[in-house]
C-alpha cells in the first residue's frame, strides 16, 4: 500500500515539473497519469480513449468531447474533464465554473435518457483541476452584490478557495464522482499542493481505481 502511494505520487510530481503544464493545453502529462492509473486497475491501452474517439451524446447539444474514455463491454466506464487555469484567473474561473456543471448536467441527462445505451451501467464522471499556484490565486476576491448577499463561504474567498469549494460541491451534489484540484507553481522545482484532502490526488486515483475493479469483479461474477 505505501509503495502502491509513493508511485503515485512520485507520477503526479513527474507530471507536475514537465514544461508548461499550467498552461492550460499542457495536460498531456496528466493525461498519462490517469491512464497510468487505469491500466493498473486491470484494464488495456485498447480501452481507453484518449486522442480519438473522445465525443458522447448529450442532451442539450448533439455531442460532447471528453478527454478521457475508458469504454468497456460498449460501455461507457470512465469519464474525466481535465481543466487548467494559468492566468485571468477572474475570467478564467467563471468560465470553467459554467462549463463544469453544464457538462455535468448534460451528461447525466444524456445517461438517464439512454444515449450511451440502454443497459448501461452507471458510469464515473471525473474532473481534474490544475490551478498554477502564484501570489494571485491566494489573494481575496472581492465579490459584486448589489442586490443580495453572496453565500458567506465565498466572502473574500481566493481563487484557490472558490475552486476548492466548486469542486467540493460537484461532488456533495454528485455531479462528478471524483474530483482532484492540484496547485503547482512553474518554477524548477515544480512545488505541487492541494488545498483538500477531499480532493487530493491520491483520492481521486483510489476513486478511479476502485470504480474500474469493482466493474471487472462484476463481470468476472
Amino acid at each position: 500500500m505505501q509503495a502502491e502511494r509513493q508511485k503515485r505520487e512520485g507520477r503526479i510530481r513527474d507530471a507536475g515539473s514537465r514544461s508548461e503544464v499550467t498552461g492550460g493545453k499542457h495536460m498531456d502529462a496528466l493525461v498519462d497519469v490517469a491512464k497510468a492509473i487505469v491500466l493498473d486497475a486491470g484494464l488495456t491501452v485498447d480501452h481507453i480513449r484518449i486522442n480519438k474517439q473522445l465525443e458522447l451524446p448529450g442532451y442539450f447539444r448533439p455531442e460532447k468531447r471528453w478527454d478521457l474514455l475508458v469504454v468497456v463491454d460498449g460501455h461507457v466506464l470512465v469519464a474525466i474533464e481535465f481543466k487548467a487555469i494559468a492566468g485571468s484567473f477572474g475570467n478564467n474561473m467563471n468560465n470553467r465554473t459554467e462549463e463544469a456543471i453544464g457538462n455535468a448536467e448534460d451528461f447525466w441527462t444524456a445517461y438517464r435518457e439512454g444515449r450511451f445505451g440502454g443497459d448501461a451501467p452507471r458510469p464515473m464522471l471525473a474532473f481534474l483541476f490544475l490551478l498554477k499556484d502564484c501570489p494571485a490565486v491566494h489573494k481575496a476576491v472581492r465579490n459584486v452584490e448589489p442586490h443580495f448577499k453572496v453565500d458567506p463561504q465565498f466572502s473574500r474567498a481566493s481563487y484557490a478557495t472558490r475552486a476548492r469549494l466548486l469542486l467540493q460541491r460537484l461532488k456533495m451534489e454528485r455531479l462528478y464522482d471524483t474530483a482532484c484540484l492540484t496547485l503547482s507553481t512553474d518554477e524548477e522545482p515544480t512545488k505541487i499542493t492541494y488545498p483538500a484532502q477531499d480532493l487530493h490526488f491520491l483520492q481521486f486515483a483510489a476513486s478511479l481505481e476502485g470504480h474500474i475493479t469493482a466493474y471487472l469483479k462484476g463481470r468476472s461474477a
